[in-house]
């Protein structure tokens, strides 16, 4: 029985706008250079041994029509002024046998940095679920991620997010992916 393991993931974002909705999520993915690919949305783990690649390098590897398995986080509207975002949080552990966590989350009237922060947040509390890294219910955002520092068991946690303003007549959508390369 062979296995279906990701080697490779690159992080990506992107912003269209256009009078039909989907439209406008198809900018998005063009705007992120995966509009030519078969999406499928897959769950939260970060691959043993996976390695993160720019987005670059990744695109490169890729073939138009091809399934493209990925995390996405995806927000949309067609309200003047409004801010929305979408973000993937990456968690990677220190011992690169062990799996690691993908968040997405997506948000209205925070900025890339909030939303960023609260994915890569998320991911890095995923993953330390399972590194039993243990909190008190009242632990603060900035006493865990001093906490993860200082357990050593998470190596690295990033993320990408995409923001925007809504306009006038128009739907926005924005979208954060991790794309898998097999």
């Amino acid at each position: 029985m062979s296995t279906f393991v990701a080697k490779e993931v690159f992080l990506t974002k992107g912003i269209g706008r256009h009078k039909e909705k989907l439209a406008s999520f198809e900018e998005a993915l063009r705007d992120a250079k995966i509009a030519m690919y078969n999406i499928v949305h897959v769950s939260s783990i970060f691959p043993p041994q996976c390695k993160v690649i720019p987005r670059k390098m990744g695109v490169e590897r890729l073939k138009p029509g091809q399934i493209l398995h990925c995390v996405l986080s995806r927000n949309t509207v067609n309200e003047n002024h409004r801010l929305i975002a979408a973000s993937v949080g990456l968690a990677i552990p220190k011992d690169r046998s062990q799996y690691g966590y993908i968040s997405e989350h997506h948000t209205f009237g925070e900025t890339d940095e909030q939303t960023g922060e609260y994915a890569e947040d998320l991911a890095a509390l995923m993953l330390s679920t399972i590194q039993g890294i243990e909190f008190g219910s009242e632990t603060t955002w900035d006493q865990k991620e001093e906490i993860w520092k200082l357990s050593g068991k998470i190596v690295k946690s990033t993320n990408v997010t995409q923001s925007a303003i809504g306009v006038e007549g128009a739907w926005t959508t924005v979208v954060a992916a991790a794309v898998f390369i097999f």
